[in-house]
């Protein structure tokens, strides 16, 4: 068994699931069927996702899309495994959030997956750092949120499927921006661990992971900061620094732009 799924939290018509995945290069693709709705949060690791809707190749900050009934399969030909917060909705569940929105006139996700969106960065560490805490009973509300944004963001985008050979390329890429994040990464070294020309390597994974890669660098420094932020004391000076931001000031103005709350603001928050 390559797949381990904690249950968080559930109620009426959903539930969230902390699912980890050891499946590495070699294993068997693994096929199974979305019961209800499905939006999955990537946290961590790569790994390729195949539905009727698509194929896409899933990064942390991405969300993997389902439809109920829908098979699917994920594999780890790319690297080893991952690491989600899986979110469980039923039909009548999602149809209600579907009415509510302004403009969203479907029920059903016509793509596979959504890049990582930076409108959702913020509620995405707030979702990661629910898990860290324990938090289970900010899933109810988180989860209804999550739902709300995913349709607003444009579910209904279709992803163009990359190639194998990119999205290995790029997985390689993802995991060594994730393994050294607290350090500078230039886009030449990035280039070189994937043996392609700079501008090729940048056109291929701004294609496969919907954003260059320092954006995914600084995303993700952002992303474990404020995931300390909500589930730490850690003094914030500590944490910029130990996220790889070499001034406190630069730290302070990113964060705002990203989270759009100054660090100590969106901290104090948790006790809301």
């Amino acid at each position: 068994m390559t797949t381990a799924q904690k249950t968080l939290a559930s109620g009426l018509g959903w539930h969230v699931s902390d699912v980890v995945c050891t499946a590495a290069d070699g294993d068997k693709p693994f096929e199974e069927e979305h019961r209800g709705f499905c939006v999955a949060a990537v946290t961590r690791g790569t790994f390729r996702y195949r539905t009727r809707q698509g194929t896409a190749m899933l990064t942390p900050g991405a969300i993997l899309l389902g439809n109920p009934g829908a098979c699917y399969e994920c594999g780890h030909e790319h690297g080893a495994g991952d690491r989600c917060l899986s979110f469980h909705f039923s039909s009548a569940y999602l149809e209600r959030v579907v009415i509510e929105l302004p403009g969203a006139k479907r029920l059903g996700f016509a793509g596979p997956s959504l890049p990582p969106v930076p409108a959702l960065a913020p509620l995405l560490a707030e979702v990661e750092a629910a898990r860290e805490r324990g938090d289970n009973e900010a899933f109810e509300e988180l989860g209804l949120r999550i739902a709300g944004a995913v349709v607003a963001a444009g579910s209904s985008a279709v992803v163009r499927t990359p190639s194998r050979r990119d999205q290995k390329r790029v997985a390689e890429a993802v995991r060594l921006i994730e393994l050294n994040a607290e350090r500078p990464l230039s886009l030449t070294e990035l280039a070189d661990g994937t043996a392609t020309s700079p501008y090729h390597f940048l056109r291929v994974f701004r294609q496969v992971a919907g954003m260059t890669p320092y954006q995914l660098l600084l995303r993700t420094r952002l992303h474990r900061a404020a995931v300390r932020l909500r589930s730490s004391d850690t003094a914030i000076s500590t944490i910029a620094f130990d996220a790889g931001f070499n001034d406190l000031s630069t730290f302070n103005r990113r964060f705002r732009r990203e989270m759009g709350q100054a660090p100590g603001a969106y901290r104090a928050r948790r006790a809301g």
